[in-house]
């Protein structure tokens, strides 16, 4: 175990480094008790230091949960004959993306099952343009609508979208192929490929990883920062594995890390991600409140400093379940303002609410102040 004194100057030692230690890195991954603590609050000071204390939120809209995916993970995967699928009308949209927009979100964001039908990708467009007439031009829009072809990226872009998440799910290309099939459709380089094709188009990019899937090592993840890195990326989502009883990984609960080991670890890697790279923005997975009742909060006061409250309407919410225990399901949009912003508090941050909060990365990155 580290001291007090070395831990800080080790933690010192990483700060923005393009090189960092991986040994060291796999070790805090693991971080437990007082060195656990040490690490968390050293982020959380670096965050205050270079974002200030401001939480952004981004109104979550779930639009479809048809998918023509089969990973192996996900549970509205398009092999799970058991969902009750769903499509949102324009008008449910465009009253959740209203609400976000009375109640100052400042960014919503846009994400379904994956499809990349000709319908799809026009429908897509459209609400794009109908977001910008709505919030006469206000809220900021992410998109996470996995894998799609380069002019379509640039189409949705030109259309007012202008954050994209697809997330890698594992940078080691052999266990992202234990996790989705390996075909054409579920293609490691094709990921790879649009995430490239996302920075070409102009988009602030944002991936992530699940963290204590079945196969994964501690050395995978700390690859899986050091990806994240090299990359440049400007924003992430991240959050623990949590199993679901339809997918064909589930076969392999067995060989799980206990799921607090995994909320540990994944509050571990939010704050090295944080220390890696200052100035990007690190979201607060709903996943972590799967496990954990304060499990977002904690991920606030380790470094994360984006929240997405689930704007979906609530009868949709249960068919849209990616993993088991999924939280607020039960719940409206309304049900989450006072008490996310009371929680937020006492974390000690604020909301940023009107703001877009785009990533300092991502300015800094092209140039802009």
């Amino acid at each position: 175990m580290f001291s007090t004194d070395m831990l800080t100057d080790t933690l010192q030692q990483l700060i923005g480094n393009k090189t960092p230690d991986k040994t060291v890195l796999a070790r805090l991954i693991g971080a437990q008790g007082d060195e656990a603590v040490q690490l968390r609050s050293f982020a959380n000071d670096i965050k205050q230091q270079r974002l200030g204390n401001y939480v952004y939120f981004r109104g979550l809209t779930e639009f479809s949960n048809k998918c023509s995916k089969n990973c192996y993970y996900c549970g509205i995967r398009a092999g799970n004959k058991h969902v009750d699928r769903y499509d949102l009308s324009d008008s449910d949209i465009l009253d959740a993306v209203r609400f976000a927009h009375e109640h100052k979100y400042g960014s919503v964001v846009l994400q379904a099952g994956e499809r990349s039908d000709k319908a799809f990708v026009d429908r897509v467009d459209g609400l794009l343009r109908k977001i910008k007439q709505l919030s006469n031009n206000e809220l900021g829009i992410t998109l996470s609508l996995g894998e799609q072809s380069p002019e379509t990226f640039q189409r949705w872009f030109e259309s007012g979208a202008h954050r994209y998440l697809l997330r890698i799910e594992s940078s080691n290309k052999e266990l992202y192929y234990k996790i989705h099939p390996e075909n054409d459709k579920h293609s490691y380089d094709k990921r790879l490929k649009a995430l490239y094709d996302l920075k070409d188009a102009g988009y602030q990019v944002g991936t992530g990883i699940m963290i204590g899937l079945p196969f994964q090592t501690r050395h995978d993840l700390v690859d899986d920062l050091l990806f994240m890195q090299n990359f440049d990326i400007d924003m992430v989502g991240m959050g623990p594995y949590i199993e679901h009883t339809e997918t064909p990984l589930y076969k392999f609960k067995d060989q799980l890390l206990p799921l607090n080991e995994r909320f540990q670890m994944a509050i571990n890697m939010i704050s090295l991600l944080r220390i890696l790279m200052p100035d990007i923005n690190i979201a607060s997975a709903t996943a972590l409140q799967a496990i954990d009742p304060m499990g977002r909060e904690k991920a606030l006061k380790a470094g994360a400093n984006v929240i997405m409250p689930n704007v979906t309407p609530g009868m949709y919410r249960n068919s849209y379940k990616l993993y088991e225990n999924k939280p607020c399901t039960d719940e409206e949009a309304s049900d989450c303002v006072s008490c996310l912003e009371m929680r937020i508090g006492l974390t000690g941050n604020k909301v940023g609410y009107g703001q877009w909060g785009d990533s300092q990365h991502f300015r800094q990155r092209k140039g802009e102040k």
